[in-house]
C-alpha cells in the first residue's frame, strides 16, 4: 500500500484548515466515525466541528492550572458553543504529565510518563499530544477502543498533526498503534 504524508514547513495554527481537511477526506474514505480533537482555547475544537458537522467530534482541553493556578485556556464562551452542540469536552490531567511533572517541578526528576512524551516529541509535539489525548479519551470512556478513529492536534495553537489509530486506555499504552500519518510538520 502507498499513501501519501503531507509535511508542512513548520509548526503552527497556520496549517488548521489544510490539517482539517486532509482529516475529513481521509475519514470519509475509511469510514471513520469518531473525530477526536486536541484544543487549547476552543477555536480549533469549533472549526473541527463545522467541518466534520455529521460526524461524532470530541474534543480534549489542557487541564485547569496547566499555565497557573486556577488558570483554564479553554474559553467559557467557546466551551458553551461546544457543549450546546452536544460536543463532549474533556478536561483532565494529562496522562504524560500529572505527578511527573510534580516530580520534576520540585525535586527535578525526569519520571516515566515525562520520559515517554519527551521520546514521542522526537516525531513532532503534535505526536505526543495525538497519543496522549486518545488516552485520556479511552480512560474517560469517551472513545472506544475496538475501532479507529482521526486524532487531531497541534504544536501549541492550532493543528498540524493528523493520525488514524486505534485508541488504548492508558494502562495498555505500549499497545497503542499509529495506522497512518496524514499530516505533520516537518520541524
Amino acid at each position: 500500500m502507498e499513501a501519501k504524508i503531507v509535511y508542512f514547513a513548520k509548526p503552527g495554527e497556520e496549517n488548521t484548515d489544510e490539517t482539517l481537511r486532509l482529516a475529513k477526506l481521509r475519514a470519509e474514505e475509511l469510514g471513520i466515525k469518531t473525530i477526536l480533537v486536541a484544543s487549547t482555547t476552543g477555536d480549533t475544537a469549533l472549526k473541527a466541528m463545522e467541518v466534520f458537522k455529521g460526524t461524532r467530534v470530541v474534543v480534549v482541553s489542557h487541564f485547569t492550572g496547566m499555565k497557573g493556578p486556577n488558570i483554564q485556556e479553554f474559553t467559557e464562551e467557546n466551551r458553551q458553543k461546544l457543549l450546546s452542540a452536544g460536543v463532549p469536552l474533556l478536561t483532565a490531567t494529562h496522562t504524560f504529565s500529572g505527578l511527573g511533572r510534580a516530580m520534576r517541578k520540585k525535586f527535578g526528576m525526569h519520571l516515566f510518563e515525562e520520559v515517554m512524551a519527551n521520546t514521542l516529541r522526537l516525531f513532532g509535539q503534535g505526536m505526543k499530544v495525538v497519543c496522549e489525548i486518545t488516552m485520556m479519551a479511552a480512560d474517560a470512556g469517551l472513545v472506544r477502543t475496538d475501532e479507529d478513529i482521526m486524532v487531531i492536534g497541534g504544536s501549541s495553537r492550532g493543528a498540524d498533526t493528523a493520525v488514524v489509530l486505534r485508541p488504548v486506555n492508558s494502562e495498555d499504552f505500549f499497545d497503542l498503534k499509529i495506522k497512518e500519518i496524514l499530516c505533520k510538520p516537518l520541524l
